[in-house]
């Protein structure tokens, strides 16, 4: 089983900058598709990111295409996701996703992720 390990949140002004990492240990990450999500309070958790097994192809939400950017290392296990022009509204629970069904494809949905990391609080004051 994937266990995934979220790491980089914390409090940021609007207009700045973090990079969120995902470490993953287990033999399939290479061949997953990998995603982020983030929940804020009140609110179902939804669609940020997402990354082909190779790297190749990167899927966003409209909400954050042009300021965040997602990427991997399939040499170290790790996805990231770096967070510019951060607004208030990015303010959330961002949590890191695999699928072992998918290797490609713009995946949006929580339930075609099967393993998740335990999140990391990301807060941009205004």
């Amino acid at each position: 089983q994937v266990q995934l390990v979220e790491t980089g949140g914390g409090l940021v002004q609007a207009g700045g900058s973090l990079r969120l990492s995902c470490a993953a240990s287990g033999r399939t990450f290479s061949s997953s598709l990998m995603g982020w999500f983030r929940q804020a309070p009140g609110k179902e958790r939804e669609f940020v990111a997402a990354i082909s097994r190779s790297g190749a192809n990167t899927y966003y939400a409209d909400s954050v295409k042009g300021r965040f950017t997602i990427s991997r290392d399939n040499a170290k296990n790790t996805v990231y996701l770096q967070m510019n022009s951060l607004k208030s509204e990015d303010t959330a629970v961002y949590y890191c996703a695999g699928s072992s069904s998918f290797s490609t494809g713009r995946r949006s949905s929580s339930i075609d992720y099967d393993y998740w990391g335990q999140g990391t609080q990301v807060t941009a004051s205004s």
